[in-house]
């Protein structure tokens, strides 16, 4: 893999290019969409795509949702990407706590479901809570926590997801899993299993290489990946206070 050598962009440089919207959210957070509409957005837990199988609570459109400085920062982020051809990929941003009460309710209604286990091959749905994968409070409902991948813009990302299709599990080959339109990480998004650890040993070079490539860019504007998700980052310092307003469709 070829790597180019990466254009460090000022965070600072940036805020004088991003134009202010009156846009009804509260606490300084903002669409992301209005800072960078290039960036892709997937957000998950907005459709039936995900390891619940339904849309959450509080997901009122599909959008991503930040603070204003977390924002920012994914622009830069975006802006050093761009000269390698390639592109973030949101998959959740700011989280109604609603919606994480949610998930522990799901962890605990007492069945599983084929299409469930793709997500937690081997791992009961009850323990995730216990495990940490899910819990009550969230980080992303500050608004300073972020879900994620990377996009090769040369390459074939026409690849959907269907609801009526039996996919293999989140580790199995890229060729076999849920299409997620990105670069082959080693493992599905929400996959909670040793191998979707960042710095699991079990993936491969080229794997490890995309991982590494992207902590490398989030880090280079002062975003923490979280260990056990390859795809989980938060900016220090920028979250604050929790938050439940549902997400609202952004006006145009």
């Amino acid at each position: 893999m070829r790597f180019v050598r990466p254009i460090l962009i000022s965070f600072l440089a940036i805020t004088s290019f991003v134009p202010a919207h009156a846009q009804s959210l509260p606490g300084g957070f903002v669409y992301l969409h209005d800072i960078d509409p290039g960036i892709i957005q997937d957000i998950r837990y907005a459709t039936w795509n995900n390891f619940v199988g339904r849309r959450l609570a509080g997901y009122g459109a599909g959008e991503c949702v930040v603070k204003r400085e977390v924002g920012l920062r994914l622009k830069a982020v975006q802006l050093e990407l761009a000269t390698q051809n390639l592109s973030l990929k949101m998959f959740d941003c700011y989280r109604p706590a609603r919606a994480s009460l949610d998930m522990v309710r799901w962890s605990q209604n007492g069945h599983e479901t084929a299409a469930e286990r793709r997500y937690n091959p081997k791992i009961p749905k009850t323990e995730l809570f216990r495990l940490g994968y899910i819990a009550s409070r969230s980080q992303h409902s500050t608004g300073a926590a972020l879900d994620l991948t990377l996009v090769d813009l040369k390459a074939d990302n026409s690849g959907k997801y269907d609801p009526s299709k039996a996919y293999a599990d989140c580790t199995a080959p890229v060729e076999a899993r849920l299409p997620e339109g990105s670069v082959d990480m080693g493992t599905g998004y929400d996959c909670t299993d040793m191998k979707g650890h960042t710095a699991a040993p079990s993936i491969s070079p080229e794997q490890r290489a995309w991982r590494k490539r992207l902590v490398a860019a989030m880090a280079r504007q002062g975003f923490v990946n979280y260990a056990k998700e390859w795809w989980h980052f938060s900016l220090p310092g920028a979250g604050g206070a929790a938050y439940d307003f549902p997400i609202p469709p952004r006006t145009k």
